[in-house]
């Protein structure tokens, strides 16, 4: 008996670290993915870049690149006949994809405007209040349990934006106070946008996607509404008549017609990378915890933006990003510590299983 329970043992520390191994490539995708679109959206913006229903479709419209890697992996489900799946029926998955996708869509557009109001280390702080919004979603939604680390994280997070929203003025920028304020209203309404989505998305892999293929469900979630999200953006530039400047915005692109098709495309590019790894952080820990991981990036991106656009960082600002970080390491401390405590519950379930057995042979 305490052979087989060495064996099962073993077997649970192995799955344990490929777990761990797909929360790091993730993890990867997403900081690699959002950092790169957001250092991007805003080249875009300060380079001659106008249109926010351009930077909305944008920021969906990549999805053909996923294209290939579901034709691969439905085929690859349809070839496994050891395993009973069961799909969620059409009825159920078209007006979710359509619902997500209609999130999608106005949350880019907000972050779209938000971005092109704000400097990109106050527009990265103020969304740092996403954790707040998903919080308080995942606690009405998912029954997230709250501990003293997570409150800890919650309110230093917080107040690294207050920080940053009461000190506007300091920011080296050509724009009127009033229009930065009302990008920090956007992005406020972008980020609770984005936490209700997170929130819903775990909901989701949950009660819903629980018997389907784990890879091939977080594609369908990433394609299908990123798909009714693009359409969503196409329509709001044509129908507000934005397309006509799409010529002229290129040619009046600082680094040309070229460069500006590029940084389109690879902003395109990069959002599917990040939100693959979102919807994998979801799916393998929670929603909290993807938000958690975005919000390194918001400490990461200002950082570049230094380097990559010359930022300034004031006193304040660096008192904001200390804070962020020390609200980031308290929330990943307590995953750990649970991590832990679910670890040894189950080798404790496993021994005394096995004195059970022997007591009973």
């Amino acid at each position: 008996m305490s052979t087989a329970f060495t064996q099962q043992h073993q077997h649970s520390a192995f799955g344990k670290y490929k777990r761990w191994l797909r929360l790091s490539l993730y993890t990867i995708l997403l900081l690699a993915g959002q950092c790169t679109a957001t250092l991007l959206g805003r080249f875009y913006f300060d380079k001659g870049g106008k249109n926010k229903w351009i930077a909305t479709a944008n920021q969906s419209c990549g999805f053909p690149i996923l294209i290939p890697l579901l034709i691969y992996s439905a085929k690859s489900t349809n070839h496994d006949s050891s395993k009973t799946k069961t799909e969620p029926r059409s009825s159920v998955m078209i007006p979710l994809y359509l619902g997500f996708g209609l999130l999608l869509a106005a949350m880019d557009f907000l972050y779209s405007y938000g971005l092109s109001c704000l400097p990109l280390s106050t527009f990265a702080l103020v969304c740092a209040t996403q954790l707040v919004f998903n919080a308080v979603a995942t606690f009405l939604l998912n029954s997230q349990k709250f501990t003293a680390l997570i409150l800890n994280s919650i309110v230093v997070l917080t107040m690294s934006v207050i920080l940053v929203a009461i000190n506007t003025e300091s920011e080296d920028t050509n724009l009127p106070k009033e229009k930065q304020l009302i990008g920090i209203f956007c992005a406020l309404a972008a980020s609770a946008m984005f936490a209700l989505h997170h929130a819903l998305l775990q909901l989701y892999f949950v009660k819903i996607a629980k018997t389907e293929e784990t890879y091939l469900s977080l594609l369908r979630m990433n394609f299908y509404p990123m798909l009714i999200a693009s359409v969503t953006g196409l329509v709001g530039l044509f129908v507000s008549g934005d397309w006509r400047s799409m010529g002229r915005e290129m040619k009046e692109f600082k680094y040309g017609g070229v460069s500006y098709v590029m940084t389109l495309v690879w902003i395109a590019v990069t959002w599917q990378i990040a939100c693959i790894g979102m919807l994998g952080l979801i799916f393998e820990a929670s929603s909290l915890f993807s938000v958690v991981i975005g919000n390194l990036e918001l400490t990461i991106t200002p950082i570049l933006a230094v380097f990559v656009f010359h930022d300034k960082i004031y006193g304040v600002k660096v008192i904001s990003f200390l804070l962020a970080i020390w609200g980031f390491l308290s929330y990943i401390y307590q995953y750990y510590l649970d991590d832990q405590k679910a670890k040894q519950d189950k080798i404790d379930d496993g021994l005394g299983l096995s004195k059970v057995e022997e007591l009973i042979s």
